[in-house]
């Protein structure tokens, strides 16, 4: 008679392998409901632990991974890898589980990263960040046997577990707004081009903008303030001069309203505004920014949740957690 699995336990539940883990070992993480459901049917199909499991688990670090191959000054300044980490560690905290963060300056340094955690079992799994197109690092990660879980769309992940919000969707909503209000020649303040994100969001800008007929420009940057400044004044000098501008990350909108303000341009009289991520930066300038909103916090505790899900046995899959939601504020009116 062949052993029963947790992943039999689950089918006949109808949950997710991780929940099923949780459950048996009463942890933290499922409905009471849901709890008392699993060792029902665990007792009925006579289920026992699987003592080498156990051993193996009992080995593991309680620790996991996050390599940010960005500059020290942009995650200082970025409002959303502070909200993204926090949502992290608020699942971590509950289990007593550590996060290991490292900062490393290319995609080079951070493969070199994840060679040292497997070699020395450092990390349980890891989170990726920042995916590319072909992305270098999902080969490396499959090689290693490394657990992770990517942050990004399915089209960017080559079959491995991934955690996404819908940005073709909200890309779509803010030209779709913009042009609403009667704007036709709309600028794109974007951030690096070889991130598949923003690839995504080219694509999608791009095609919104054929649809609507608009006149559209794009300028790239690295995501920070300085860049999103900057890439704002080349902007404004094009001729015809765009008379809404969307931004892919609030600080550089909240840059490039400085920046407007400074020309003695008023907003959105002259020009409309529109940010990605609704960090509250968003809401304390004056004007305050329409917005592409989404739970940053939340997004990181599911990316973990899933990454806990895959240690326990699941089977990959990819999870749309949200598509950002268009809030209109202060910074948007008709041209």
């Amino acid at each position: 008679m062949s052993r029963v699995t947790i992943k039999e336990i689950a089918r006949r539940c109808g949950v997710s392998q991780g929940a099923v883990s949780y459950a048996l070992n009463n942890q933290p993480g499922v409905s009471e409901a849901t709890r008392a459901r699993v060792l029902k049917v665990a007792a009925e199909l006579e289920w026992v632990p699987n003592r080498a499991a156990r051993q193996l688990s009992a080995a593991r670090s309680e620790t996991f991974g996050l390599v940010l191959a960005r500059s020290a000054q942009t995650l200082i300044e970025e409002p959303y890898f502070m909200g993204f980490v926090g949502g992290v560690e608020s699942v971590l905290s509950e289990k007593s589980f550590a996060l290991a963060l490292q900062v490393v300056a290319d995609l080079d340094e951070e493969v070199a990263t994840y060679r040292k955690w497997a070699a020395e079992r450092r990390v349980d799994g890891v989170i990726v960040v920042d995916l590319r197109v072909a992305d270098p690092r999902i080969p490396v990660l499959r090689k290693l046997g490394l657990p992770a879980v990517l942050v990004g769309d399915p089209a960017l992940a080559d079959g491995m577990p991934c955690v996404w919000t819908d940005a073709t969707a909200a890309m779509t909503a803010a030209l779709d707004h913009v042009e609403s209000l009667g704007h036709r020649v709309i600028a794109r303040i974007a951030g690096p081009p070889e991130f598949g994100d923003v690839w995504i969001r080219d694509q999608a800008y791009d095609v919104a903008a054929r649809r609507l007929a608009l006149t559209a420009m794009v300028h790239h940057t690295d995501f920070s303030a300085t860049q999103g400044a900057d890439a704002t004044r080349d902007v404004l000098a094009a001729i015809p001069r765009p008379t809404a501008i969307i931004y892919d990350n609030d600080l550089m909108a909240v840059a490039g309203l400085a920046v407007i303000q400074a020309l003695g341009l008023r907003i959105p009289d002259d020009i409309t505004l529109v940010a990605w991520d609704d960090s509250p930066l968003c809401r304390i300038t004056h004007p305050t920014l329409t917005a592409l909103s989404h739970n940053v916090v939340g997004y990181g505790a599911e990316v973990m949740h899933r990454l806990l899900d895959v240690l326990a046995g699941a089977q990959p899959q990819a999870h749309l957690y949200s598509t950002p939601l268009l809030l209109i504020r202060e910074s948007s009116a008709p041209r």
